[in-house]
């Protein structure tokens, strides 16, 4: 995850998608691939004023990279946590596996947005956006050389897609007001448990660049785990730079149960 892999135009296909995903989800059915969920979708007409083309766009270029990574994971929590978590927590979500598929959106946040939000800006416009893309064009970050319209559609598409997803104002402007955005307590929780669950020791949770998503550093991250252990989640035992957390569920299903 991050800037190892090469930056794609994938952000097109939806940006956050935020209704359309969770239309998906309602039809998606454990073990569905995005073929069968593209057949479910037409057969079920739950996008009356869409082309076909443009649904299957939506289903493999954007739902299927995002939220069917490994077998069901993660769509069958996504679809398990929609029933129980505000829309803000649940667009969270998505909003980390959007930049963990599109890496190209999760440095543009991390090296762009909360510089930008931590220095005190009001606004940030598009021109700022496709400066970064031609950096990152300079750079060799994408496969072969976008052109000059690419790049330019690019940079809007990361400013619509941070509009999605509650960290700009939204609308169709080519400047926009820079919102608060501080992560949500159960997506902190699940996030830590997603990195667990992975594989990763504690200490490299706490310095997972996933947090930075959020604007966290280890120290941020450090006490919002703090924080999270007298709700109950988890009992975290920190001293300098040790930390070592006792993880109360097994598994997602305890999880996914405790948070419900």
């Amino acid at each position: 995850m991050g800037s190892e892999q090469l930056y794609t135009t994938q952000l097109q296909a939806g940006l956050g998608a935020i209704e359309e995903t969770k239309r998906l989800f309602t039809i998606w059915e454990p073990g569905m691939s995005a073929s069968q969920l593209f057949q479910v979708a037409l057969e079920t007409g739950i996008f009356p004023h869409m082309s076909a083309r443009r649904l299957r766009n939506l289903v493999t270029e954007c739902f299927s990279p995002r939220y069917l990574i490994k077998n069901d994971y993660p769509a069958y929590l996504l679809k398990e946590l929609m029933q129980c978590l505000t829309p803000s927590e649940f667009n969270q979500l998505l909003f980390l596996y959007t930049s963990r598929a599109n890496p190209i959106l999760a440095d543009y946040v991390r090296e762009v947005y909360w510089h930008y939000y931590s220095s005190g800006r009001e606004f940030i416009d598009n021109e700022v956006a496709k400066e970064f893309v031609i950096k990152a064009t300079q750079q060799g970050k994408t496969i072969k050389p976008w052109s000059e319209s690419t790049i330019r559609r690019v940079g809007s598409y990361l400013t619509g897609c941070c509009a999605d997803f509650g960290l700009l104002e939204p609308g169709t402007k080519s400047v926009r007001k820079i919102l608060p955005f501080r992560i949500e307590q159960k997506v902190a929780a699940f996030l830590a448990y997603d990195l667990h669950f992975s594989g990763l020791g504690d200490n490299a949770i706490l310095s997972h660049p996933d947090w930075q998503l959020f604007g966290m550093e280890w120290d941020d991250v450090r006490n919002e785990l703090k924080r999270l252990s007298l709700k109950g989640f988890f009992i975290v035992q920190s001293a300098g730079e040790i930390t070592r957390i006792s993880w109360k569920y097994l598994n997602w299903e305890e999880f996914i149960n405790g948070i419900a």
